[in-house]
């Protein structure tokens, strides 16, 4: 019988990787999964959206850009509405954390 294998994620104490390069399609469902997220095709889109912005930029995408890239993909101008549904605890908490992000460092926690 084999045993399920756990993944060791390096994060910081918010569980944001330390590495945004380690990232891959096992570590953002560990990610989703220790944020309570189950991610389907919608998350996907928007996860490699910002892997991709990431790859040409090397910093993460800012909210708007994602918003416009769903705003453009999906009719009807719903893009934040349709993110915050995604990731419901924040673009910065939820969607930069399962896509491997660092955590910004002006980011104020209060």
């Amino acid at each position: 019988m084999m045993q399920a294998q756990t993944l060791e994620l390096v994060t910081d104490d918010e569980g944001f990787l330390l590495n945004p390069d380690d990232w891959n399609d096992t570590v953002a469902g560990e990610l989703a999964r220790k944020e309570n997220i189950s991610l389907g095709p919608e998350h996907w889109e928007v996860l490699n959206f910002m892997r991709e912005y990431y790859t040409q930029h090397r910093i993460a995408a800012d909210a708007r850009f994602v918003i416009k890239f769903l705003n453009e993909k999906y009719v009807g101008g719903t893009g934040r509405a349709r993110l915050y549904r995604l990731f419901p605890y924040g673009y910065m908490q939820q969607a930069c954390k399962v896509a491997g992000m660092r955590r910004p460092r002006a980011w104020s926690t209060g």
